[in-house]
């Protein structure tokens, strides 16, 4: 976040100093920018700016599609005429440890149609997840892991 701010301060410096803020000219000094961050940050080791910001469309795009497909299936599943649903809850063991990623998850878990968080166990090992058919949990859970937590950690590590 503070990579972001010290990136559109430079692109107001870029404006000022150039004597010219169109929006082009302000699209140019953040694209400038970034590739200045991008090249200062390897100095410092850390994960760069530019890398965690497309890990996050990533994420948000990983989301957008498990909630297409998971409406579908929900709508598919409630239009039957007769419904064959197993529900139930399962636990789901975390990998992410953090109370921002275990939260992000969580909530990501509970807006995609037929899964909802139940709990979080207190050691902050265990998720507790409802889907409105369980059938194979061992599919849902690999799915879970595979797909938001690790996008989470890509993005947030």
């Amino acid at each position: 976040m503070i990579a972001l701010l010290i990136n559109l301060l430079l692109a107001i410096a870029w404006a000022a100093i150039t004597g010219s803020s169109t929006p082009d000219n302000l699209l140019f000094g953040f694209v400038l920018a970034t590739l200045c961050l991008s090249v200062i940050r390897r100095s410092y080791g850390g994960k760069g700016y530019l890398r965690r910001s497309w890990a996050i469309v990533h994420l948000a795009l990983l989301f957008l599609k498990e909630l297409a497909i998971s409406a579908l299936k929900v709508a598919i599943a409630v239009l039957r005429p007769k419904m064959r649903l197993q529900p139930g809850i399962f636990a789901f063991t975390l990998t992410v440890d953090r109370d921002f990623e275990i939260t992000l998850l969580a909530n990501m878990i509970t807006l995609t149609p037929g899964t909802l968080s139940v709990d979080v166990s207190d050691d902050r090992k265990t998720l507790y997840v409802h889907a409105l058919d369980c059938a194979d949990p061992e599919a849902t859970r690999r799915d879970i892991a595979n797909g938001f937590e690790r996008r989470i950690m890509e993005a947030f590590r």
